[in-house]
């Protein structure tokens, strides 16, 4: 990924992408030729050329260890004609994350990656910042300055959280695409799909300037179960949005759950009710393995929750429908309970500490925002 792609995050940070912790400068003060060509990220280049592993990159390692795609094989599969030992002039793959803006207070996420959660952070002591929106792009205008060679040549754009459809840089980088005729990229989102239109912008009439847009709606769970691990989501909402896309054949639609302890045990009934529902067609679906908070990962479970799960998804495999999974669908499921059996530091030293501080968490997110939910109790309660 050093040789094509940069990700922009939290503070401004340009980093090798969005799981690691590789910092190669900062947009903000630095141009894109001293990051893309400085020292720092040679040094990157130089140690994967050499096939060692780099610790930092542990998200990628243990992903794959347990025999599931990483954000790493992911790239490989979207850019098979780049070359590790070729550095492109520029990056063509950009993952630009302009603030912490959003309008969801996801149990999964934290006020790094959205504004909504500051008032919750504030009370539980865990924000970062003094105020509620953090942009970690500092002006607009001069990152475009910066980097608009490369953004006009771009392969892939990606944007993700905070969300990007209530993201008003999001927007103008759009509109400064489409006004300069730079509109062949793909788009890619990682969104709640909350919104269609935001202040005078709407996002439908954007996207059709670029030939592939593609959508992967981050929902972890159908109803109430859905909404209680992301706060502010309408079910119907959501629903009503799916709609009004389906006649844009240049937008593939996805449904992207991030995989936890909150929803582990109901993804297969998420997966058959969007089928049911004509939400997505069969091999739309793409489930992100959640690696932190640790609390929150599926490592930690214990023995008889992680029965139950492995009794659920094997009557998912053996049901009558199991003729209508896709290959790449039954190996996605399967690469979640590989990954959940896996022998790592949650699972063993910490599993004890971690699974205590999630019923901590929940605990106190349930008194501080007054609701509960039955489904998560009794899996939690499971004897």
């Amino acid at each position: 990924m050093p040789w094509i792609h940069l990700h922009v995050g939290n503070s401004g940070k340009a980093k090798a992408c969005c799981v690691s912790n590789i910092d190669y400068g900062d947009i903000n003060t630095q141009s894109l030729e001293e990051i893309w060509t400085g020292e720092v990220i040679q040094e990157v280049r130089n140690k994967f050329l050499t096939g060692a592993p780099d610790k930092r990159c542990f998200n990628c390692i243990q992903r794959e260890s347990a025999g599931a795609k990483s954000l790493r094989l992911e790239t490989f599969e979207k850019f098979p004609d780049a070359k590790v030992d070729e550095v492109k002039s520029q990056p063509i793959y950009f993952d630009i994350r302009f603030s912490n803006v959003c309008n969801f207070r996801c149990r999964t996420c934290w006020h790094g990656a959205s504004s909504k959660w500051f008032q919750d952070a504030k009370i539980l002591g865990t924000h970062i910042a003094e105020k509620a929106i953090i942009n970690n792009v500092q002006d607009f205008e001069e990152f475009i300055g910066k980097c608009g060679p490369a953004l006009l040549q771009a392969k892939e754009f990606y944007f993700a959280g905070g969300e990007p459809l209530v993201t008003e840089q999001h927007y103008l980088l759009l509109e400064w695409l489409i006004k300069n005729k730079a509109t062949e990229a793909r788009l890619r989102y990682n969104t709640n799909f909350s919104k269609l239109k935001f202040k005078d912008y709407d996002v439908l009439q954007l996207w059709s300037h670029f030939p592939e847009v593609e959508v992967m709606a981050s929902i972890d769970a159908s109803e109430e179960l859905g909404e209680y691990i992301r706060k502010e989501l309408h079910w119907e909402t959501f629903l009503k949005n799916r709609e009004k896309i389906k006649a844009s054949k240049h937008i593939k639609f996805k449904l992207a759950p991030t995989v936890s302890v909150l929803n582990i045990l109901h993804l297969p009934d998420l997966y058959k009710q969007a089928l049911a529902l004509d939400l997505i067609q069969p091999e739309e679906l793409y489930l992100n393995i959640l690696e932190y908070p640790g609390y929150y990962n599926i490592q930690i479970l214990p023995p008889k929750q992680k029965d139950l799960i492995m009794q659920r998804y094997t009557s998912f495999f053996n049901g009558q429908e199991q003729n209508e999974i896709p290959t790449n669908i039954k190996k996605s499921f399967t690469d979640v309970i590989s990954y959940m059996n896996q022998e790592t530091a949650n699972s063993t030293k910490n599993q004890k500490h971690l699974w205590k501080k999630f019923k901590d968490q929940t605990a106190r997110l349930d008194e501080l925002r007054s609701e509960e939910s039955t489904q998560l109790q009794a899996f939690v309660e499971v004897e």
